[in-house]
């Protein structure tokens, strides 16, 4: 079996008999190197298949223009919308990125964190798994400087950046919209609450409900890791519940829409008996039907701002003093919660 060798300066240099320091200073367009010895470098680099060292030229440097970013789940329309937005801020600006997932588990989040700095990243986004219970494993990155900047998913440190929306603001409009939709018995379907974002989504729904002099159930409030089978999960625990909800509040798209299915196929119609309001804007918002009311999250912008506060801390910039970066959400209002309408077209 024949070993490949990698093609150094000092092979180009033989070939072409002249010295390793003018094949290096040729390749970096040096002004010193004459155009035809430059032409007559990088054709014989080309020719015998050269590449260059970028790790060891950037160590020189102390810097890899590399940026580590850790999602709980690539397979979330809301985390690629994020990826988008870092990428084009990222690339725009001549930085790499190393894109892991800790598929919500502590444990992958560690490990991801490790590797990223043992490959040397200069700075790292990240949106924290839900079982992530403090920053221990932060403290590689900490001792050496890298900054942080934690997006929707965060735990507050006096050294890190956090770009969020307000949850407690959107949970209060998703359940004061369905109020005003005249329910009063509305479920709530959330996310591990040891995670800020449904914690606080949590809050305010419940401050909607006491706004408005609704009383508030602990059978009708159901956390649970959020995916298809939660919201197949959450109708068996509905229909199985002595009086029906009118409403219900989840805390993410996909469940709102397989609520949606599983409540059809149960022979309740939405809106009329039960509205339905989600969270994240996904694209099966669109698709399911009736088409479902959400909060619209600014992915794409929220990685773009994540990004750039990361990147002016690389580069010392005033505006990276900024902690918390609070960016607008939205309420988009779609057939899946016009219980009034619905019902007066009956």
């Amino acid at each position: 079996m024949t070993s490949y060798k990698e093609t150094t300066i000092y092979d180009i240099a033989r070939a072409l008999n002249i010295s390793a320091s003018t094949v290096s200073r040729g390749l970096n367009n040096h002004p010193h190197v004459r155009q035809d010895t430059k032409k007559k470098i990088i054709n014989a680099a080309n020719e015998m298949e050269y590449q260059r060292n970028k790790f060891a030229t950037n160590l020189r440097q102390k810097r890899t223009n590399t940026i580590g970013v850790v999602v709980p789940r690539l397979n979330s329309y809301f985390q690629s919308r994020v990826i988008a937005g870092i990428e084009k801020v990222a690339n725009q600006s001549g930085y790499h990125l190393i894109i892991s997932q800790s598929l919500e588990s502590l444990k992958n989040e560690i490990a991801s964190i490790s590797t990223m700095f043992n490959t040397r990243i200069d700075g790292l986004i990240v949106s924290i798994a839900c079982n992530t219970r403090n920053l221990k494993h932060f403290n590689i990155l900490f001792k050496k400087k890298i900054p942080v900047v934690f997006f929707d998913r965060f735990i507050e440190h006096p050294d890190c950046s956090s770009v969020v929306i307000d949850n407690y603001k959107a949970g209060y409009e998703a359940t004061a919209h369905l109020i005003e939709q005249g329910c009063r018995r509305i479920v709530y379907v959330g996310g591990n609450l040891y995670s800020n974002v449904y914690a606080d989504r949590l809050r305010g729904y419940k401050k909607a409900l006491e706004d408005n002099g609704i009383d508030y159930f602990n059978n009708i409030i159901f956390t649970d890791e959020l995916n298809e089978q939660t919201g197949i999960e959450a109708v068996e625990k509905i229909l199985n519940l002595k009086t029906l909800p009118d409403g219900i509040f989840t805390a993410n798209d996909v469940t709102a829409a397989m609520i949606i299915c599983k409540l059809k196929d149960a022979g309740i119609s939405i809106p009329e008996e039960i509205a339905v309001v989600g969270f994240n804007d996904d694209l099966v918002s669109r698709v399911i039907n009736p088409a479902l009311t959400t909060i619209h999250y600014p992915g794409l912008e929220m990685g773009e701002i994540a990004a750039s506060t990361l990147i002016n801390r690389l580069n010392n910039s005033q505006s990276a003093n900024l902690r918390t970066i609070v960016i607008q959400h939205d309420i988009i209002i779609r057939q899946s919660s016009l219980k009034k309408i619905a019902q007066s077209q009956h």
